[in-house]
């Protein structure tokens, strides 16, 4: 009877930090929408325009940012067979994640060569 209590908790323990890891993200890190459309026309992509970036709290420059990464996530996949088209737009929405420090220097001032978005994604 003691083993099993004893097992009972380790194994509670054991999937307690689990459940904790996984949800760990969320406190530092901020998570934004963005739709974008791709224009194929004989299953060749012509188009891909950033429709919408659904940030309530951001300035106008950081949504420009936040839109040119996920223009060049959307420019990644416009060849890829799930989201081919023979002729049409096909519209795709993803979620782009970022730390909240990263958020905070995402700036005119503090502009760079090269994106804090793809900076992160590099290092990952």
């Amino acid at each position: 009877m003691k083993y099993l209590s004893v097992i009972s908790i380790i194994v509670f323990l054991f999937l307690f930090k689990n459940v904790m890891a996984q949800v760990g993200y969320q406190k530092d890190s901020l998570q934004i929408k963005v739709y974008t459309e791709i224009d194929y026309q004989n299953f060749m992509p012509q188009a891909i325009r950033v429709k919408k970036v659904f940030c309530d709290y951001c300035t106008k420059f950081q949504k420009e940012q936040i839109g040119n990464e996920a223009y060049r996530r959307t420019f990644l996949v416009r060849n890829n067979r799930k989201f081919r088209l023979e002729k049409g737009s096909f519209r795709h929405a993803m979620y782009i994640r970022i730390a909240k420090k990263d958020f905070a220097r995402l700036k005119e001032e503090n502009q760079m060569q090269d994106s804090i978005l793809t900076i992160n994604e590099q290092r990952n």
